[in-house]
């Protein structure tokens, strides 16, 4: 994933995660807002009760990963925050992968 499509204000990350629609499953839960333009910018948010610093960059450089690798399940014109629960640990790569093109393809709890 490039800087240039990552949410970079704190006030519009809050708000994402405030105002937008929310999908979630046991692992992951993904808030999306419409915009204007349409290219996607995302976000990945790992909460400190997830693990140790090393942990946490773990995941989230998998989750980027796993967003270049399955760009075209997400729609455009939004903006997206992935949010990893602390369940995510105890995944390999292919199966976080699979959990979350699943939750993309909307089979997640609403």
């Amino acid at each position: 994933m490039k800087k240039r499509d990552i949410v970079k204000s704190n006030e519009l990350f809050n708000e994402i995660i405030a105002k937008g629609n929310k999908i979630s499953n046991k692992y992951y839960i993904i808030c999306s807002m419409p915009k204007d333009f349409i290219k996607n910018n995302y976000g990945i948010a790992v909460g400190k009760k997830v693990g140790t610093a090393v942990v946490r960059n773990k995941i989230k450089r998998q989750v980027r990963n796993i967003i270049d690798k399955n760009r075209k399940l997400f729609p455009n014109y939004h903006n997206y925050i992935i949010i990893c629960k602390k369940e995510v640990t105890s995944l390999t790569f292919t199966r976080m992968e699979k959990v979350l093109i699943e939750l993309l393809n909307n089979k997640g709890d609403r």
